[in-house]
C-alpha cells in the first residue's frame, strides 16, 4: 500500500465538488497535480474511481462511489487522532471514570454528562451507580477518577473532597401507614414506629440519627422508598427520589418540624491525584446545575 492520506482527500474532494479544477484552485496547486495524485491513488488500490470523458465532469465510478465513504471514514478518523493527541498535549485525559451514588439526582447529572459530551467530543468516559460506599471504595481501589457522593463524616483519609451544592430531605411514609392521618407529625409519634436508615450505623449520613427503638437498615435510598411503600416503616429520603415518577402516588410526604439538615452532594477524589481539565469543568458544571430549581 502506498498511497497516501493526501491523495485520499483529494480523492473526496474531488467527489465533493465534482472538479479537478475547482481542487485545485482550493489546495492552491495545479490542475495537472491533482490529477496526477487521483491516478497514483487509483494504480495504488488497482481501480478506476473517476469517469474521466473529454469536456465533463468527474464522475465517480461504481468503484469510487463504494470507496468514497470509507476514505472519508479513514480521514474523520484521522482527525480524531490528531485531536485526541493535542488534547492529550494540553493535558486533558484521555478517559474519565465518574463513579456515583446512586441517589444522586438524575437530572443535573444528566445534564452536566450532556456538555461534557458537547464540551469534550474524543473524551472517553465510564459512568458506574451503587449505594452507599461503593463510590468511596472504587475510588481507593483506583476504579474510578471521579466520585459523586452524600457527605458523611466516615470519609477516608486517601480522599478529599469538594462541596457541590446540597438537597433537601423529607419525612415519608405509605399512604396507608397510621403516621399518614396526622395533621403535623412531632418527634414522639415518629418515635412509636418502624424507622428506615442508612447502613452502616456510623456512616453520619444527615437523616441517620436513631429516634425510635424501631429500626430497619438499607444501603440504598430507593430500597428505603420501596420499603416505605410496602409500610414497613417511615423514612427520610431525598426529595428527588420521594417524587421519582414510579414512586407518585405511593408515598406521603408528611408535616414535621423535626426534619435532617440536607444531604451535601461532594465530588470526592484522591489525595495522590489531580483533577485534569476534563473533570475539573465538569466538576463547576455539576455545582451549577446543581443550583438550578429542579422541575
Amino acid at each position: 500500500m502506498n498511497w497516501n492520506l493526501d491523495q485520499l482527500h483529494l480523492f473526496v474532494r474531488t467527489a465533493e465538488c465534482r472538479s479537478f479544477s475547482a481542487v485545485a484552485r482550493e489546495t492552491g496547486r495545479a490542475q495537472s497535480a491533482v490529477s496526477t495524485a487521483i491516478a497514483l491513488l487509483e494504480s495504488d488500490l488497482g481501480v478506476t474511481l473517476f469517469e474521466r470523458s473529454s469536456g465533463r465532469q468527474p464522475q465517480l465510478t461504481e468503484a469510487g462511489a463504494a470507496l468514497l465513504e470509507q476514505a472519508r471514514s479513514v480521514l474523520q478518523q484521522c482527525q480524531r487522532l490528531d485531536g485526541r493527541a493535542l488534547g492529550l498535549a494540553r493535558g486533558e485525559e484521555a478517559r474519565l471514570r465518574l463513579a456515583q451514588d446512586e441517589a444522586m439526582p438524575y437530572q443535573p447529572v444528566l445534564a452536566s454528562l450532556e456538555a461534557l459530551a458537547e464540551a469534550f467530543p474524543l473524551l472517553e468516559v465510564q459512568l458506574s451507580s451503587g449505594a452507599q460506599g461503593d463510590v468511596a471504595r472504587k475510588l481507593l481501589q483506583r476504579q474510578a477518577d471521579l466520585g459523586l457522593l452524600f457527605h458523611h463524616e466516615q470519609m477516608p483519609r486517601e480522599l478529599e473532597s469538594q462541596r457541590l451544592g446540597t438537597i433537601e430531605m423529607v419525612t415519608v411514609c405509605s399512604p396507608n401507614h397510621p403516621l399518614a392521618g396526622l395533621a403535623t407529625v412531632e418527634r414522639r409519634d415518629l418515635a412509636e414506629h418502624r424507622q428506615l436508615l442508612m447502613t452502616p450505623q456510623d456512616s453520619h449520613y444527615p437523616g441517620g440519627e436513631q429516634i425510635g427503638p424501631l429500626v430497619w437498615r438499607a444501603d440504598s435510598f430507593y430500597v428505603m422508598a420501596e420499603l416505605v411503600i410496602r409500610g414497613v416503616g417511615w423514612a427520610w429520603l431525598p426529595r428527588h427520589v420521594a417524587q421519582y415518577p414510579t414512586y407518585q402516588g405511593h408515598l406521603q410526604e408528611l408535616r414535621s418540624d423535626w426534619a435532617p439538615l440536607p444531604l451535601v452532594v461532594e465530588l470526592v477524589t484522591r489525595r495522590d491525584g489531580a483533577l485534569g481539565p476534563a473533570a475539573s469543568w465538569l466538576a463547576d458544571c455539576l455545582a451549577r446545575e446543581l443550583l438550578r430549581p429542579q422541575a
